[in-house]
């Protein structure tokens, strides 16, 4: 694993149970919070990706710790991990463009979440490849 994949892989995982965190506890600004954040539809779709957030963060530390141990086995939680952060971002992307909100506070992240994954992907699926067991 390159140290950049480990060093992405810590910020998100880490990132998302902090963002987690902090939005359980409501200690987010309210002027930092995104648009009609007070609907409630909004609250429970933001919610919605909690699972998944998680999700990420629980196999990409997993991959860190398997890579540590030296067990190819983290190239699979690695692989995992990076599609399922491509999707959070994708569907938040999404999201955003078809309510035509363009904040910008909310597209970066959502943006990063998006396109870092697809640097590490392809050379995964490579690595993955000539792995049988």
């Amino acid at each position: 694993m390159s140290k950049s994949l480990r060093v992405f892989f810590l910020l998100t995982d880490i990132g998302f149970i902090i963002y987690w965190v902090v939005t359980l506890l409501e200690l987010i600004p309210k002027e930092y919070l995104y648009q009609d954040y007070q609907n409630e539809l909004l609250v429970i779709w933001n919610w919605s990706f909690f699972p998944l957030d998680i999700l990420i963060s629980v196999t990409g530390l997993i991959s860190l710790y398997l890579h540590r141990e030296k067990n190819m086995k983290w190239k699979s939680f690695a692989l995992l991990s990076l599609t399922l952060t491509f999707c959070s971002g994708l569907q938040a992307i999404v999201f955003w463009i078809i309510k035509l909100d363009f904040d910008l506070m909310w597209w970066i992240p959502n943006l990063y979440l998006l396109i870092y994954p697809l640097f590490y992907i392809p050379s995964l699926l490579y690595l993955n490849r000539g792995t049988s067991h």
